[in-house]
């Protein structure tokens, strides 16, 4: 279960800010960049008669009307405990927003995250991620676009911040908005801070990343998520393998495990053979890592604050749009970067959004001059509160802005195509005679 507490040790915040301070440089996303207007899909033809635009003013209105009809019908008992789409348009906007809304008490319906090839880097569109779930998640029914995330590069999908596939400790967070589902399936919007660290033998520790590009003054551990090997040049590499009995792979998060050296390489880009895990030491501290020779134990540690221990489920984004039934309020930044000038500006949106009842996965396309333009924070954040939304945070958008409903994708993206992302958030049926199978084994 999420555990919400203070960091105390000040010297390991020391070393925490200097390592997310690098992990985010490293982590330069640039997916919510424009789309070239010039392939944007149009979807309204030109009128050449005042009569004719009279008659499509009528339709939109009947549109809007129909939208209108479609949420209260959504809202009927026969429907409550199912799945349901619906597209929504608002000509205040103009806005054309998509919503799937999940019921959180029938327990067919489970959420999970997956990452895109089955690994922790590389791309593929949402639509290709929801083949990759298990016949024990059950059948995805519906998907939406996840995290930011690194776009070119050996690390291209490296996502900016926090993954748990299946319990799975995939990309490790950065104090960034995160959403996950605790151990005892409630969901949480967190800020999450990564303590992963090693202990040499000398019970000295040193701060670790995961899965991630390592930096010339920075430690990585690579586990076999990543792929067949490392993608590092130079330092000093440690290929690690389970020590006895102790707690091994997958990587969970939230634990401590003991582990043996199996091989030193001095140089980059090693193998990761099935049931190990790398270490990479950056050149810039081979003269002040401890000198390891094979045969030596480590311990690492998966810890991070608040306890990630026991989460199934966890993908970051932001940031938080809703919290405790309040919309958050978004100012116009003093900063020139990308990342937060575009808060204030109308862009395609995804976010995710719940209350006791329901979740929501919500796009709203964007950059479709007169169909419609997008939101900025403000807008998203006061829909999701019009919607019905307790707490939510805010997705990667742009062209990256992508809702998969029942086999295809409902939204337009604003690239006239569906985009290759990270990460995303799939929802899954479980067969109902699978549920009874699983509480009678409970």
């Amino acid at each position: 279960m999420v555990r919400i507490s203070d960091v105390a040790l000040s010297e390991t915040n020391r070393q925490i800010e200097g390592h997310t301070r690098s992990r985010m440089q490293a982590r330069i996303s640039t997916s919510g960049s424009r789309c070239k207007r010039g392939r944007v899909v149009s979807f309204v033809p030109e009128v050449g008669t005042a009569r004719l635009l009279i008659c499509l003013w009528g339709l939109a209105m009947s549109i809007g009307i129909t939208a209108q009809s479609e949420n209260e019908s959504a809202l009927t008992p026969n429907l409550a405990h199912d799945i349901s789409y619906n597209n929504y348009r608002k000509p205040a906007g103009p806005w054309s927003i998509h919503v799937v809304r999940v019921p959180r008490q029938n327990t067919q319906f489970q959420l999970c995250t997956m990452h895109a090839l089955g690994k922790a880097v590389g791309l593929t569109p949402v639509t290709d991620q929801t083949t990759l779930s298990s016949s024990a998640r059950g059948v995805p029914v519906a998907a939406i676009n996840g995290d930011f995330y690194q776009r070119d590069g050996p690390y291209a999908g490296d996502p900016r911040g926090l993954q748990i596939t299946e319990g799975e400790l995939i990309s490790a967070p950065i104090g960034s908005a995160s959403f996950c589902i605790d151990a005892i399936g409630e969901p949480h919007v967190i800020n999450a801070v990564s303590l992963l660290q090693v202990t040499w033998p000398n019970g000295s520790t040193s701060l670790i990343g995961l899965n991630e590009g390592r930096l010339p003054n920075r430690l990585t551990l690579y586990t076999p998520a990543l792929g067949s090997s490392t993608h590092t040049t130079g330092g000093r590499e440690l290929v690690l393998e389970q020590q006895g009995n102790n707690p091994w792979l997958p990587l969970r998060p939230g634990r401590t495990q003991r582990a043996r050296v199996r091989e030193v390489r001095e140089s980059g880009d090693t193998q990761i053979l099935p049931g190990t895990m790398v270490l990479s030491i950056g050149p810039g501290l081979l003269k002040t890592t401890p000198r390891i020779e094979p045969g030596a134990e480590l311990g690492i540690s998966t810890v991070t604050e608040p306890s990630l221990r026991g989460v199934r489920t966890a993908i970051s984004g932001g940031p938080v749009l809703v919290r405790n039934g309040k919309r958050q309020r978004f100012k116009a930044p003093d900063s020139d970067s990308y990342e937060f000038s575009s808060m204030m500006e109308r862009h395609p949106r995804s976010a995710i959004g719940w209350n006791k009842a329901y979740f929501f996965l919500v796009t709203v396309d964007g950059r479709q001059k007169g169909v419609s333009e997008g939101m900025n924070l403000n807008e998203l954040a006061a829909y999701l509160i019009e919607l019905g939304c307790q707490e939510a945070m805010n997705l990667d958008g742009g062209g990256s802005a992508t809702l998969w409903y029942d086999g295809k994708v409902r939204n337009h993206p604003c690239d006239g195509y569906e985009r290759e992302v990270a990460n995303s958030l799939i929802v899954c049926r479980k067969p109902a005679g699978t549920l009874k199978t699983s509480r009678k084994s409970e």
